[in-house]
C-alpha cells in the first residue's frame, strides 16, 4: 500500500476519506461520506474551513502532494500519514479482510499474525462506500478471508449494493469450506459474479501439506474445491513456482486434468521475493529460465486435458516464446516496476515486469532485453 506524509490542517479527523479537489467538492459531496481536500493555496484552505464552520464536518483539508482525485485514503493524524487503500487509476484493486491465516506457506508474501483484526472488514465496507468509480474487478484477500466468513458475506452484500456490475475475486486456501457454518454464511444465498482463487501445490497430501505447513490441508482444500463446484462457483487454481513444486509440476498438472477438470483456469505464478520466501530462499529463489523446459511440459500436459492456464509474475524473457501468449500482466500496480535493463526491451509494454523489491531481494531470472518481438 502507498503511504503519503500529510500535514493535516483540520483537527479531530481520522479514518476513511475520498480525496476530492476543492472545485469538485460541491458536485461529489454526500453527508454520509468523508472527504479529504488537498489544499493548493491559502484560499482553498479558507474555503474548506468556511464550509466546516457552516456545519459540513465531514470535510478535512491537508497540505500534501502525491494524492490523486478519487483516492480512498485512511488518515492517521498521530503519525501524519495517509495510506492510499484504493486508487482509481490502478489496473488492479483489492480489499484486505484479515492478516490471520490457518496456513503458513513457505513462500507467503505476507506472513500471518494472530491478533484480532475484525475491524478490517468494516474498513473494507467503508472503502466500497467511498469509491467514486467502481472497478470492473475487485480482489478480496488476506490472510485467509474465510476466517472472517460472516464479514466476507457482508462485503459481498455491500459490493452488490454499491457496485452491482463489479466482479469479485476471492483469494482463499479454501480449507474452511468443509465447515458447515462457513458454507451456510457464504452459500445460504450463493453469491453471483464471484470467482475463487485457490492454491494447490501438490498431487498428494504430504506435498501440499509440506508447502503450506499444515497437516490435513490437502484433504481440506480438495473438499473446499468440491464444495465450490457443487455451488456452481468459478475457480482459478493457483500454483506458486518454488523448487518443491517444480519437482512435481508434471504430476500436479496431470492430477488437475484428471481430477479437477471443472476448474476454470490454472495460474502458474513466479514467487514474490518477500515475506517467508526470504527465510526459505534456498527453495524459493530460482531462475525461471532454467525452469523453462519444465514449464513448457506442464503447459503441454494442461493443454492435453484442455485446461486453460496462464503464467503470472513472470517476465517474458523468463519464459519460452511458446508460452508468451499465456503470460499476463499480473503484478499489482503499487508493487510493480521494471529494471534498467528493461528499457531496451521491445516487448516491455506486454510484460508484467518485476516486483518493486527485486533489487534488495532477487529477480525471477537473469534479465535479457528482447530486441525484436518473436512471433
Amino acid at each position: 500500500m502507498r503511504q503519503v506524509s500529510v500535514n493535516i490542517r483540520t483537527t479531530g479527523v481520522r479514518g476513511i476519506h475520498r480525496v476530492v479537489e476543492v472545485t469538485s467538492l460541491a458536485e461529489q459531496w454526500q453527508d454520509d461520506l468523508q472527504f479529504l481536500v488537498p489544499a493548493p493555496d491559502a484560499a482553498a484552505i479558507a474555503q474548506v474551513e468556511n464550509w466546516r464552520e457552516k456545519g459540513l464536518r465531514n470535510i478535512a483539508v491537508v497540505g500534501v502532494e502525491g494524492l490523486e482525485e478519487g483516492d480512498i485514503v485512511d488518515l492517521d493524524p498521530g503519525r501524519g500519514k495517509a495510506t492510499v487503500l484504493f486508487r482509481e487509476s490502478d489496473v488492479h484493486h483489492s480489499l484486505f479482510l484479515t492478516n490471520r491465516c490457518n496456513s503458513y506457506c513457505l513462500m507467503c508474501s505476507q506472513p500471518p499474525t494472530r491478533q484480532d483484526d475484525g475491524w478490517l472488514v468494516d474498513q473494507a465496507i467503508d472503502i466500497v462506500r467511498h469509491v467514486r468509480v467502481p472497478p470492473a474487478v475487485i480482489g478480496i484477500s488476506g490472510g485467509e478471508p474465510l476466517l472472517a466468513a460472516a464479514g466476507l458475506e457482508r462485503v459481498f452484500a455491500t459490493i452488490k449494493d454499491y457496485w452491482p456490475e463489479t466482479a469479485a475475486e476471492v483469494l482463499t486456501n479454501g480449507r474452511l469450506l468443509h465447515d458447515a457454518r462457513v458454507r451456510q454464511a457464504l452459500f445460504g444465498d450463493p453469491p453471483t459474479n464471484v470467482r475463487w482463487l485457490v492454491p494447490l501445490y501438490g498431487h498428494a497430501d504430504f506435498l501440499h501439506d509440506f508447502i503450506v505447513q499444515s497437516p490435513g490441508a490437502f484433504d481440506e482444500t480438495l473438499d473446499g474445491l468440491l464444495t465450490l463446484q457443487e455451488m456452481r462457483q468459478p475457480i482459478q487454481l493457483r500454483i506458486v513456482l518454488i523448487q518443491p513444486v517444480l519437482d512435481v509440476l508434471d504430476e500436479l498438472c496431470r492430477f488437475i486434468g484428471k481430477n479437477l477438470p471443472f476448474v476454470e483456469c490454472v495460474a502458474l505464478m513466479a514467487c514474490e521475493p518477500t515475506g517467508f520466501a526470504l527465510a526459505n530462499r534456498d527453495i524459493c529463489e530460482l531462475d525461471l529460465c532454467d525452469a523453462g523446459p519444465m514449464l513448457d511440459r506442464a503447459s503441454r500436459v494442461l493443454d492435453r486435458y484442455q485446461v486453460r492456464h496462464v503464467f503470472m509474475n513472470a517476465p517474458l524473457c523468463a519464459l519460452p516464446p511458446r508460452l508468451w501468449p499465456r503470460a499476463t500482466r499480473s503484478i499489482s500496480d503499487w508493487k510493480n516496476t521494471y529494471a534498467d535493463a528493461c528499457t531496451k526491451c521491445s516487448v516491455r509494454d506486454r510484460c508484467c515486469g518485476l516486483f518493486a523489491w527485486h533489487e534488495k531481494n532477487w529477480k525471477p531470472t537473469k534479465l535479457k532485453p528482447i530486441e525484436e518481438a518473436i512471433a
